[in-house]
């Protein structure tokens, strides 16, 4: 059930087909929260995976489901009170519910070592199948007619727009070169199928995703080094936080060039202009939100309408996971979000133990926390990058209940 999940999670019922709404800036609409057969298959293993683990455990297998996180969710869910369509926002969120529950359950069923040689020999067989598709699927690339065309050339493989598409190359990369390999044989095959990914991954030309992926790699290296002694882990976040202090007083002493790269709507691939909308919202919506699920899809109701126009109307997210869920949940909402997502993993993370596991998964959680800035994937449908964060999520906790 935890390979079926993942299946329809990484290659979905309609591979190789671009989404229903694709627009020029805003990329592909990643959820499936309006497929029919797609929530019904999610259904069908998310009842299956819930059986399973009773059946292991008792009640005692909804224990390891993290406090925070099913408070998000719920508040997800409460925000159809005041949402302006709480059809769609139920729906939207009792998906996440499902997604959540899931990945949990199974992670902690099957256990950390067999949850990830699964999904390792999942995205070894999705970077085959899309490397081979580039010769012989014309939809593998993005087709001249495509509404932006400076996407036309790039690789999308099996996924409908090649942000998706680079975002697992660089995961795959992630998780190949961090897995602990004992072997000689194993951990060469590990590094040339990594470098097949980061291959794939250039050819995307998913700028967010190759530059993140650098900074992943080095933040998992410097993991799989310094948490092994107590001194070195303190030198590790020391020189961390003087490299963030100095970077914070270099954009502070250079406001100027800072404010006009964010003023000029070309900058980002015309992501300054959807963030700007969201910010005006959230000073006009701070606390509650306008509804989980609201931002893309709902027509005329969506939050930004009465925000922006032209292009910026049919973005299918915000761009930024952060100031989404903020537009979307409010303050509470993003409280719990940062609670949940980004401040008890990285407790976790802090704590000893398991270190050449948790390198990997310190790689990931570094890679979707940043990715979150220039794309949605927190609490976005059943994206791979927010399925991805649940299945880091899930064996993290697993690591830490089964070696304190």
């Amino acid at each position: 059930m935890l390979l079926a999940f993942l299946l329809l999670a990484f290659v979905g019922l309609s591979p190789f087909h671009p989404p229903p709404a694709v627009s020029a800036f805003g990329g592909a609409v990643t959820t499936g929260a309006g497929d029919l057969a797609r929530q019904l298959c999610y259904l069908a293993v998310f009842m299956a995976i819930v059986l399973g683990a009773f059946r292991n455990r008792g009640l005692m297998a909804f224990s390891p489901l993290p406090l925070l996180l099913m408070l998000l969710v719920a508040w997800c869910i409460a925000s159809a009170l005041w949402s302006a369509e709480p059809g769609i926002t139920t729906r939207r969120a009792g998906l996440a519910f499902v997604l959540v529950v899931s990945a949990m359950l199974s992670v902690e069923t099957v256990g950390t070592e067999k949850s990830l040689a699964l999904w390792r020999w999942l995205l070894f067989a999705i970077l085959v199948v899309n490397l081979i598709s580039i010769r012989f699927i014309p939809e593998a690339v993005h087709l001249p007619g495509e509404t932006d065309a400076q996407l036309v050339g790039d690789w999308r493989g099996l996924y409908g727009h090649k942000n998706i598409a680079g975002s697992v190359g660089a995961m795959t990369a992630i998780v190949f070169l961090f897995s602990p390999s004992p072997k000689f044989w194993r951990k060469a095959l590990d590094i040339a199928i990594a470098a097949a990914a980061i291959g794939f991954t250039v050819m995307t030309r998913s700028k967010s995703s190759l530059g993140l992926l650098v900074v992943a790699l080095v933040a998992g290296g410097i993991y799989s080094i310094a948490w092994k002694r107590e001194i070195d882990r303190t030198i590790a976040v020391v020189a961390a936080f003087l490299l963030m202090t100095a970077a914070a007083a270099f954009l502070i002493a250079d406001q100027s060039s800072l404010l006009r790269l964010f003023a000029d709507p070309e900058q980002f691939t015309g992501r300054t202009e959807i963030w700007r909308a969201e910010i005006a919202y959230i000073v006009d919506h701070p606390l509650l939100g306008a509804g989980f699920g609201t931002f893309s899809g709902t027509g005329g109701v969506s939050p930004l309408h009465a925000y922006v126009g032209g292009w910026v109307t049919e973005a299918s997210h915000g761009h930024n996971g952060y100031l989404q869920i903020l537009v979307t949940t409010g303050a509470v909402g993003f409280v719990l979000a940062l609670a949940a997502l980004v401040i008890s993993p990285a407790i976790a993370f802090w704590k000893c133990g398991a270190v050449e596991l948790k390198a990997l998964l310190f790689a990931l959680f570094v890679f979707l926390v940043l990715h979150n800035l220039m794309e949605t994937d927190f609490l976005e449908g059943d994206g791979v990058a927010w399925v991805a964060y649940l299945l880091m999520l899930a064996m993290l906790g697993n690591l830490q209940r089964a070696r304190p």
